[in-house]
């Protein structure tokens, strides 16, 4: 199993240079001088020529990227000019809103995902399956900003059940109650999409498992049919349908941007599209690549527990 890890290791460095190269590409290509969109109304010729020393802009693209990607290999992601301060520390402040936002989603979409697509197994061509795929062919169908946008409508602004955005009360709170009272539309919306997908294939993964020989013979011996479809078929499913939670889970971390925006949610999706407005170039280099290893790393954990349970994975 170390073996299989190193290796799995060593095979997302390529992905991540890919990456590095991929977004400060797309950073370079973008039209106008990013000295004077910063200076604003400050933009002298003098303070642009020092603004693109400062930033190394006026150095050739090839040198720029190395420079910048070695400094980062050393874990220096530059500095913010918008926000006066290190890359990596606001990305790191960042990332816990986002992590608490997508992991909630993530966790949601999982459980909800697998019990709906097990009971619509269990019960095919049944009333549970029939409402089950109508609710998921629904989920799937509404984009998440627009069911953000409808929640807030009618749970925030009509009903006033729950908080229109942020994550904490601006006045008093604070606490973990006052969390979970502003994470609960943000997260549903979130989910409700990778819910679908994993609810639609953990079916399929499910039928084709309940249909052989061993859950034939578990029955035939009289084993309960909870115990057979919760124990043992379940347990054979969970080869397929835990790459499909690998892949929900960077749907959940990439959805987070628009989710973000839409409840005003204080994590990286948020302060990308800030940086983005700003061409604090930097800032955006610095927390896509973040984001980027992290859904890396995360995948290469979903192979790792799917090898756990099928040793054929690692040869």
């Amino acid at each position: 199993m170390g073996g299989y890890i190193v290796k799995r290791l060593i095979s997302a460095i390529p992905v991540l240079f890919g990456i590095t190269v991929i977004v400060f590409l797309i950073m370079a290509m973008i039209p106008g001088d990013p000295a004077l969109a910063i200076l604003g109304s400050y933009a002298t010729p003098e303070n642009v020529e020092k603004l693109n020393r400062d930033l190394g802009l006026d150095q050739p693209l090839v040198a720029r990227y190395f420079i910048w990607l070695g400094n980062m290999v050393t874990g220096d992601f530059g500095r913010s000019f918008s926000l006066n301060r290190p890359v990596i520390d606001e990305v790191l402040d960042r990332f816990s809103a986002t992590l608490i936002l997508a992991g909630t989603s993530f966790v949601l979409c999982a459980i909800l995902g697998i019990a709906a697509g097990v009971v619509s197994a269990a019960r095919q061509y049944g009333f549970a399956d029939k409402a089950i795929t109508f609710a998921v062919l629904l989920g799937i169908s509404i984009p998440s900003f627009f069911l953000g946008m409808m929640m807030i409508l009618l749970f925030a602004v009509r009903w006033k059940m729950l908080p229109v955005s942020g994550m904490y009360a601006i006045y008093g709170g604070g606490d973990l109650p006052d969390l979970l009272n502003h994470l609960i539309m943000p997260a549903l919306a979130l989910s409700v999409v990778a819910t679908g997908v994993v609810a639609r294939l953990s079916r399929s993964a499910m039928l084709e498992v309940l249909r052989q020989d061993f859950i034939r013979t578990a029955r035939a011996k009289g084993v309960r049919e909870g115990r057979v479809v919760w124990a043992h078929a379940l347990k054979a499913a969970m080869v397929t349908i835990i790459p499909v939670l690998g892949v929900q889970a960077g749907f959940v971390l990439s959805g987070a941007v628009y989710i973000e925006m839409v409840f005003q949610w204080p994590g990286v999706g948020r302060m990308l599209v800030d940086a983005i407005l700003k061409r604090d170039i930097l800032l955006v280099q610095g927390g896509v690549v973040f984001v980027a290893a992290c859904y890396v790393l995360f995948n290469i954990a979903v192979d790792v527990a799917q090898s756990l349970l099928d040793p054929r994975i690692k040869t």
